[in-house]
């Protein structure tokens, strides 16, 4: 009359990888990294969130004829509120309350925001005449959108790092 004991340790492990891969939520496992796909799709959405502010903040500079250091603040201060915003409307929709949903955001999004934002406006700072081009100018088209194409490229290597080590946008993953 043997008693068979089911060894229950494989539904019990702090192992977060074996976890994630259990419920069905392995985005590449963190020894592994992030895959690119996951990586385009963090940054495609913090460029979003980041270029309505800082196409907004360059509108409006404009208009009021501020100069350029002060538009560009603008634009820089609402490419963070809007890149953040993204992020923190879509945890509030999950149920996070607005103080988790803020610090959640503030985790996801800084990095990856502050390294587009200093790549785009580089970009746009080191293009001869886009900082004095008006909005009716191609040149500042093509620069602020070369800027946020050569971001983008920059950015997402860098989302794919934080993610694959459970930082960035791999927050926010707990939530969807």
């Amino acid at each position: 009359m043997g008693m068979n004991v089911m060894d229950h340790t494989a539904h019990h492990t702090d192992d977060h990888t074996a976890h994630q891969a259990h419920h069905g939520h392995d985005h590449g496992g963190h020894a592994a990294g992030a895959s690119w796909p996951t990586a385009a799709k963090a940054t495609l959405h913090c460029l979003t969130g980041c270029a309505i502010g800082e196409i907004l903040g360059m509108v409006i500079g404009t208009a009021l004829m501020w100069g350029n250091v002060e538009t560009m603040v603008l634009a820089i201060t609402l490419a963070f509120v809007f890149g953040y915003s993204f992020t923190l409307f879509a945890v509030r929709r999950a149920g996070l309350d607005f103080k988790t949903a803020i610090k959640v955001a503030l985790a996801a999004d800084t990095v990856s925001i502050a390294v587009m934002e200093l790549v785009d406006n580089g970009i746009i700072a080191l293009t001869p005449g886009a900082m004095d081009a008006h909005l009716s100018d191609g040149l500042f088209w093509s620069a602020l959108l070369g800027g946020f194409a050569v971001a983008f490229v920059i950015t997402t290597p860098v989302n794919k790092w934080m993610i694959g080590r459970g930082k960035g946008h791999a927050v926010v993953h707990a939530y969807h």
